[in-house]
């Protein structure tokens, strides 16, 4: 199969760029134009290319074999978005350099070209960009569009080497995943219900200022720490804290900076949305800024989906183009209805099927818990199992709220949380228990689970023999390894989760070891070590199930742990079963882990009901 490397040059200024514009309202954007682009079929001499869109559309289609070909480019988002879109040209495959140097080097390290290009020593990025700020292709006389020209053709020849450095290490497995993330956004499906969406906005802009004023605070209290906290609680919120680096003291999170606040700006609850947009500042909250963004996107056409592959040190995928679908409310007075506003195509539904429990059954697998491998394998009721084990009573006598803090104490406790983090937890949903009582919980679920706590110090200790440069195995044998010299963890997949920079410093209780990020040092230790590598498995695990979906359905979204697809109506019933069999799927390396899918169809994202899957359904 031919590779064809591609790079376009368009129109842009201080208004209209990636800078001010999400790459959907660039490229749809009335007033995009594009200058050029150069092309490159495998390792032959590369052309640049332009003219005006009809004759470059004529060209490209003529002269190049794209439906049997991967288009290859550092971007491809946007890029592949060109060609789909604009020039109606849809490859065979799609591959994209700034993926899968994501996924090589981690999360952490710069994507750019120009610093890919340096750091493998294939050459220097040029900066003929420059000068075409608010130039349209008739602003070009013959010279400047020449060097233009060779500013493009320097960038395809980097991207080219770039990848041919890259695909000898790269899995193949994870290059089809790139291409089913990609096509999610570069051929969009879906499409949007305007109407719903106009009807929610109006909504939202109705009961903001009576959402606040129910809050009983006035706003300008809510610049008072305190007070501010105190209507969080009110909400059911702990409101989120920070420890000085400087001083060792807590104090309130309130930063527009601080993570665990910027998070409560998609809270599914408006009511903390609102309190926390008028804190800030902004004049919409979040859920109206999104529902806008979705009105403008159906403006303008289906509804590509923007997920970043590799978005994670996990590896799972992220939001990106400003509208975050990893996000989207599923509880609370709004519950759905963005998601319902997501609608399939006219003669097709939507599936939706949700990997069940499948972090803690792969904690359960990996650290070899054989009783509760056994449990979820049989199909028991491994929530109502643990809360047995709790108020020592028999399954069959666990009330619905005793099951609720097992199902919280199995979901929640696999990676070493503490009796204090454990209150704060439930309490965050609406269970309020005494410190005495969640420590006692904790205890049980470690001496109940005696595996899961020895795998925590099984990655303490690897931490150590990751920072020694030392080879360590984790867990159950032949899955995870740590690779000598490497500061990481080979994944089942072939790529790394790496923790740069990995250092070691003295603490009250011992070493305590941090891995070098762009937001600085992170402290990481033997249980966070399991959470990452669960979810990790976990996503390698899905992301075999995609594929296999893929072989017969498109694949539109993935969100966390769950995937979706559109099939013909037609075949509804057919396709679920087969979306099933695809969830019940283990890999050839996780022989043993008892996998299985919640799978739910309807027309509409947000309004899936569950399919009577003759194999019952799993215990959610």
């Amino acid at each position: 199969m031919n590779i064809i490397t591609v790079d376009f040059e368009t129109y842009y200024d201080k208004d209209i760029s990636l800078r001010k514009l999400t790459t959907e309202e660039y490229v749809r954007h009335e007033q995009f134009e594009v200058i050029g682009v150069s092309v490159k079929v495998n390792n032959e001499e590369t052309a640049w290319l332009s003219g005006p869109h009809d004759a470059l559309k004529k060209y490209l289609h003529a002269n190049y074999d794209w439906e049997n070909s991967a288009v290859l480019a550092h971007n491809t988002m946007f890029d592949g978005a060109i060609l789909s879109w604009l020039f109606d040209i849809h490859p065979r495959v799609w591959l994209d350099t700034l993926c899968m140097a994501r996924a090589l080097h981690g999360t952490e390290v710069g994507g750019s070209l120009a610093f890919l290009a340096e750091k493998y020593g294939l050459g220097v990025k040029g900066n003929e960009i420059v000068n075409a700020v608010g130039k349209r292709l008739t602003d070009f006389n013959e010279e400047e569009l020449g060097r233009y020209g060779d500013y493009c053709v320097n960038d395809t020849e980097l991207t080219y080497k770039l990848y041919k450095k890259f695909e000898k290490d790269f899995p193949v497995v994870e290059l089809k995943i790139i291409d089913l993330t990609l096509r999610m956004f570069i051929d969009p499906v879906l499409e949007l219900n305007v109407e719903k969406l106009k009807r929610h906005l109006d909504v939202l802009k109705d009961q903001k200022d009576d959402l606040l004023e129910e809050a009983g605070i006035e706003k300008s209290e809510l610049m008072s720490n305190p007070k501010f906290a105190k209507a969080l609680e009110a909400l059911g919120v702990v409101p989120p804290m920070k420890t000085s680096l400087r001083t060792g003291k807590e104090s309130f999170a309130f930063a527009k900076s601080d993570e665990a606040f910027k998070a409560l700006q998609e809270h599914e609850n408006p009511k903390v949305q609102a309190l926390v947009a008028a804190r800030i500042g902004l004049k919409s909250t979040l859920e109206e800024t999104r529902t806008q963004r979705f009105i403008e996107v159906a403006s303008r056409g289906k509804m590509p989906v923007p997920i970043k592959y590799y978005a994670a040190h996990t590896g799972r995928w992220g939001g990106s183009d400003k509208i975050n679908l990893q996000n989207l409310p599923s509880r609370g007075p709004n519950a759905k209805v963005l998601k319902s506003s997501i609608c399939a195509p006219e003669g097709y539904s939507i599936i939706e099927a949700d990997s069940a429990q499948i972090e803690a059954r792969v904690l359960a697998w990996l650290s070899q818990q054989v009783d509760l491998v056994r449990a979820f394998e049989n199909g028991e009721d491994v929530y109502k199992k643990m809360a047995g084990s709790i108020y020592g009573k028999k399954e069959e006598d666990i009330s619905a709220a005793e099951r609720f803090i097992g199902k919280t104490t199995i979901l929640g406790c696999g990676y070493g949380m503490g009796a204090v983090r454990f209150k704060e937890q439930l309490q965050s949903f609406g269970v309020d228990m005494e410190q005495e009582e969640a420590a006692r919980i904790i205890k049980i679920y470690r001496q109940t689970n005696s595996s899961i706590t020895k795998l925590w110090r099984e990655c303490q200790v690897a931490l150590e023999g990751m920072r020694q440069g030392d080879a360590y195995a984790i867990g159950l044998s032949g899955v995870l390894q740590v690779v000598p010299n490497q500061n990481g963890i080979q994944l089942p997949n072939g790529l790394m989760m790496r923790y740069d920079n990995l250092k070691a410093e003295e603490g009250e209780k011992g070493l305590e070891y941090f891995y070098k990020t762009r937001r600085g040092d992170v402290r990481i230790y033997g249980g966070k070590v399991v959470e990452n590598v669960c979810q990790a498995i976990a996503r390698c695990i899905m992301a075999e199930q995609m594929l296999m979906i893929s072989k017969k359905y498109r694949v539109l979204l993935t969100v966390h742990d769950s995937v979706v697809c559109s099939v013909p109506d037609k075949e509804l019933d057919k396709a679920a079963a087969y979306v099933d069999s695809c969830m019940r799927h283990t890999p050839e390396w996780a022989k043993g882990l008892p996998v299985r899918g919640d799978v739910e169809t309807g027309k509409n994202y947000g309004e899936c009901t569950e399919w009577l899957n003759p194999h019952g359904p799993s215990a959610a």
